[in-house]
């Protein structure tokens, strides 16, 4: 059983991130937004593929549901943080943090 105390701990500590306000939630990002936490710190959108938000929710339907409008369909996923573990939440986030990172510049070769 995690906690938005743990999910906040957890960003951070990613290369890169920083918390700012998003509407009612806090958001983490490094280029882009990566996960919001609610308000309430009971549950939080993570940025998933749509292959990748398919396995979670398949995987742990409990914890994790694609976000019910558009979002979802693009892969924003929310995870209910009294049903992961520390290792589940970790690894939700280093998923969503990847997706978060800058581009990196095409190379033209010469």
């Amino acid at each position: 059983m995690t906690t938005g105390d743990d999910l906040r701990r957890a960003a951070l500590a990613l290369e890169g991130t920083v918390e700012s306000p998003h509407f009612d939630r806090a958001a983490f990002k490094v280029a882009r937004i990566y996960v919001t936490l609610a308000a309430d710190g009971r549950t939080a959108n993570f940025k998933f593929s749509p292959d990748e938000q398919e396995f979670k929710c398949l995987l742990a339907p409990d914890a994790f549901s694609p976000v019910p409008n558009a979002w979802g369909k693009q892969g924003w996923t929310t995870g209910r943080l009294s049903a992961l573990s520390e290792e589940e939440l970790v690894s939700a986030l280093k998923t969503a943090w990847a997706h978060a990172l800058p581009k990196k510049p095409n190379r033209r070769r010469r």
